[in-house]
């Protein structure tokens, strides 16, 4: 008798996942990755400090542990002179995902992601990138994932040999396939979202929708498209930045007040606030988005965010802002008047 697929099971009837991203920034932010190469050298070189982000995500409220496998493929470790270690890397991110995983009794997630090496009119290109995906397919599949994420994909041609490396090498494992959109709600190659998302999942995908790209304001009227003509679960898990319709995405954003790009070294400038997040979280949960989260810009405050919206009360809830306590903007009732009055008089702003 088989064992019904964890993710599976979860996205049964209606069911809904948290899902943790955006490892990649949060380690360059915290001076363990380089921008650019964007490679996860943390993994081997800091696994300790890999553990610690799983167990951070979990703690506010992620329901999957994504293995830190993203750009772990062998195109990205030859700019870097590392594809010797393409498998202790991705061993080592799978083993410390599933360890996180199975003691707080989360799913866990192998991870693909777009290779750079695709070429839409090229058939060696294709053939590349099947055998990029078929390494770490193998290695997920070996390591224990519940399921495997292909993700990041501005081709729709690159997405679809992502879902069948899935389906042929990963031993039966479900693959959720999540589109990066461009500036426009056609991918590079032609297709457009809705239509690349339906044929994904015409094509055996248990999951599509998007990831990356843009923000939760211009990510999120195409997910409604997508979930016009999806009749499976749906993703959305936008970058945390304040894109628009005039810059779309995280690559068009310019520094507030000049005309210089943002992206990446100055997307702090870009960051969305904390109401910008509950508000994507409460219209994708009314939408009935069954897969949610937070793509490159998330950090753990946020994904707490998105699980409470969600109807999560996890561990880091308890840590929850309460700025009704604050001695300076807090209850006045509960505070000396020299500080709820006279000290907010002299801080600057006039809230109330």
């Amino acid at each position: 008798m088989s064992t019904e697929n964890a993710l599976l099971k979860r996205l049964k009837n209606g069911g809904n996942l948290v899902v943790a991203e955006g490892y990649i920034f949060e380690f360059e932010r915290k001076g363990y990755l380089q921008a650019g190469t964007f490679v996860p050298e943390v993994t081997i070189e800091h696994p300790e400090l890999v553990m610690q982000m799983y167990e951070e995500f979990v703690h506010a409220g992620s329901d999957v542990v994504l293995a830190f496998t993203y750009y772990a493929h062998r195109e990205k470790l030859r700019l870097i002179g590392r594809e010797n270690e393409l498998e202790a890397m991705n061993r080592a991110a799978l083993q410390m995902a599933r360890q996180v995983a199975d003691k707080h009794g989360c799913l866990m997630a192998g991870n693909i992601s777009n290779t750079t090496a695709y070429i839409p009119d090229d058939p060696e290109s294709h053939a590349k990138v099947e055998q990029i995906f078929k390494e770490q397919v193998v290695i997920a599949a070996e390591g224990g994932a519940d399921y495997i994420v292909g993700e990041t994909f501005s081709h729709f041609g690159e997405a679809s040999i992502a879902l069948q490396a899935i389906l042929k090498y990963g031993k039966g494992l479900p693959a959720v396939i999540t589109l990066s959109p461009p500036a426009t709600d056609t991918m590079i190659d032609g297709v457009t979202l809705a239509d690349a998302c339906k044929r994904l999942e015409d094509a055996g995908a248990a999951v599509v929708g998007l990831n990356c790209g843009r923000g939760p304001e211009t990510m999120l009227p195409a997910i409604r498209e997508i979930m016009k003509v999806c009749k499976g679960p749906v993703a959305a898990l936008p970058v945390t930045y304040r894109t628009t319709p005039q810059e779309p995405t995280f690559f068009s954003l310019t520094i507030p007040g000049t005309k210089s790009r943002a992206f990446p070294l100055e997307l702090c400038t870009c960051l969305c606030g904390r109401c910008h997040i509950e508000e994507f979280a409460n219209q994708c949960r009314e939408m009935g988005v069954q897969y949610v989260g937070l793509c490159c810009g998330n950090s753990a405050n946020m994904t707490r965010i998105v699980a409470q919206g969600y109807g999560r009360t996890p561990p880091a809830a308890r840590y929850a802002p309460a700025m009704e306590k604050h001695f300076i903007f807090g209850d006045k009732t509960k505070f000396k008047d020299t500080y709820t009055e006279g000290v907010r008089a002299h801080v600057g702003g006039d809230f109330d």
